[in-house]
């Protein structure tokens, strides 16, 4: 097995019609920006009915329809949010734990020994967050983090976290599942390693084309300049409002 095998988002998910919900975080090839993308899939009516809006920064789930909403509970959150120089990325609402957390002067992993795993028998959905921190001299470092269930039972939470020294054109990729099924089987190993794209419209769409056309409900991907701290973002609904 290559260690350092790196390989495309498309290749990533190929043939794979439910990776779930998805954090890739990573450096372009020019080593000229940090990215970070959020992509969430669905297979119940329920989490179909879902866009990603943007309200003073922060990127929310919100529901499409919200006549056909039944719980909220677990879909519904803030996914990314920002604090001084940490940008923030979750499938949860632990997005909010994190920030409060550093707010507080806390940290990412300190905030997330207060998380566990969704309570969605008998899925037991992993809680995948990652953290972008900046730095005007050092310029960024990222990690990420997957707490998932220990058992089948849901009896005990496992805490799984990663620290990366930013690489040119290298990104890591961490999702929900494995691929489908009844139960969903949580997503297993570290984040697989996958290229950068300079260009923000080029890997965007290659992140929405890739994922399965029934499943894929939205995507959010954002792109900050390391030498001005500028940002773009792009932003893709199936539903639009």
């Amino acid at each position: 097995m290559d260690t350092y095998k790196t390989i495309s988002f498309s290749e990533a998910v190929e043939g794979n019609a439910y990776p779930g919900r998805g954090i890739v975080v990573g450096m372009t090839p020019d080593a000229g920006k940090a990215v970070a993308a959020y992509f969430i899939m669905g297979r119940s009516e329920n989490s179909r009915n879902r866009v990603f809006t943007v309200k003073n920064g922060v990127v929310y789930t919100e529901p499409f329809d919200i006549a056909k909403l039944e719980d909220p509970s677990l879909i519904i959150y803030a996914a990314v949010r920002q604090h001084n120089n940490h940008l923030v990325v979750t499938n949860g609402n632990q997005t909010d734990t994190v920030v409060e957390d550093l707010v507080k002067g806390g940290s990412f992993y300190h905030a997330l020994e207060s998380r566990c795993f969704e309570p969605d028998a008998p899925n037991f959905t992993p809680r995948i967050s990652a953290e972008l921190e900046f730095d005007e001299k050092a310029g960024f470092k990222y990690r990420m983090s997957i707490l998932k269930s220990a058992d089948a039972e849901g009896s005990a939470c496992n805490r799984f976290g990663y620290d990366y020294a930013p690489i040119a054109g290298l990104g890591h990729f961490i999702h929900t599942y494995e691929h489908d099924g009844n139960p969903l089987p949580t997503f297993s190993g570290e984040p697989t390693r996958v290229e950068i794209k300079n260009d923000i419209d080029d890997f965007a769409n290659e992140i929405w084309n890739a994922l399965n056309e029934d499943n894929k409900i939205s995507l959010y991907v954002k792109y900050v300049d390391l030498a001005t701290g500028e940002a773009e973002s792009r932003l893709f609904n199936k539903h639009s409002k």
